[in-house]
């Protein structure tokens, strides 16, 4: 008798072998979580978030971010949900699963031309933008695209000038005065008093050159800064935490100050001029008037403007000369 070879095979000589998997179908429900605690990101490293249970500076959880979650970026001031393990004891690790929506966002690229956003810190209400008046000396087209970050991102800016022990702020205070913001000065043998007062019960983040002053000034107003921010990244195992934002708590007086790392360029890629004429409020309704693809620039880059007959007809031209410097820096242009 000829033994059966493959060519004598059929469907019905295949057998199919069970997965092991059951049958029920994965559910893309996610899980409600009910009983999840809320808490704010205070800093971030390596895939682990330090978390201050409804923001108090007193209870940090150490959290990873919940499979379900996938990578939803989770950045410092984010205001999330907790579960798990959340006594903030040595060696527990609690889940996020759930990102509020932010109020505020604080974003930058590389450069001009990078379409890749990094988000510095979300939630914060103001940012302070510190600058020294001498050594190194002020750069105005750094402070014009902190501005204009800050307008895009609903964030309400401070101007902080440091080191007037050194130099004059008077010409300063004149060229940013007709934005009316915050403008505050601190010296090296003095409290920073008046920006303390300007930070109490906010979330305020700080922006500026290296050696600029801002290590100092976060110091004086947090001052157990350096320990504070060695507990809240303690997951580091030493790494220097400077390399990333941390959010310290004011002492005594309350709120959070965010500090970031020293920032050498602020791209602008991902804002429109649109985006900031619109915190101008009389700018932004006299806006809807100009012709389709206006840069607000005005002169012979946008002739028909209408921002020049809103300022003609009553509004401030000296706050449309000031908007207009931040749109030109935006753009690039006049980066002296």
């Amino acid at each position: 008798m000829r033994k059966r070879g493959w060519q004598d095979l059929d469907e019905s000589d295949v057998r199919v072998r069970p997965g092991r998997r059951g049958s029920r179908p994965r559910s893309k429900q996610r899980p409600k979580h009910a009983d999840a605690a809320a808490a704010m990101i205070v800093a971030v490293d390596r895939g682990r978030w330090t978390c201050a249970l409804e923001g108090d500076p007193d209870q940090l959880v150490t959290a990873m971010r919940a499979r379900e979650l996938g990578r939803t970026p989770v950045v410092v001031g984010d205001r999330v949900d907790l579960v798990g393990d959340i006594s903030g004891k040595p060696d527990t690790l609690a889940r996020i699963v759930r990102v509020a929506d932010r109020t505020s966002v604080l974003r930058r690229t590389a450069d001009d031309t990078d379409p890749y956003e990094r988000v510095v810190v979300a939630n914060a209400e103001q940012l302070v933008i510190v600058t020294a008046l001498a050594d190194p000396p002020p750069r105005p087209g750094f402070i014009d695209r902190c501005l204009v970050a800050a307008y895009a991102g609903g964030l309400t800016p401070v101007l902080c000038l440091t080191k007037a022990d050194l130099a004059d702020p008077g010409e300063w205070i004149d060229t940013y005065s007709s934005l009316d913001m915050p403008i505050t000065i601190t010296r090296l043998d003095a409290e920073p008093e008046e920006l303390r007062a300007l930070l109490t019960d906010r979330v305020s983040a700080l922006v500026g050159h290296s050696g600029v002053g801002k290590s100092t000034l976060v110091n004086r107003l947090v001052p157990a800064a350096e320990r504070a921010t060695g507990e809240v990244s303690g997951v580091g195992k030493g790494r220097h935490t400077s390399t990333s934002a941390v959010a310290l708590p004011l002492p005594e007086r309350g709120g959070w100050v965010v500090d970031t790392p020293g920032i050498r360029s602020f791209g602008l890629a991902h804002v429109t001029a649109d985006d900031v004429i619109a915190a101008f409020e009389g700018f932004a309704e006299a806006a809807e008037e100009c012709p389709p693809n206006c840069g607000h620039l005005g002169g012979s880059d946008d002739p028909e403007c209408h921002l020049d007959t809103y300022a003609s007809d009553g509004g401030n031209v000296e706050q449309l000369t000031s908007l207009r410097r931040l749109l030109r820096s935006r753009a690039g242009l006049d980066e002296a």
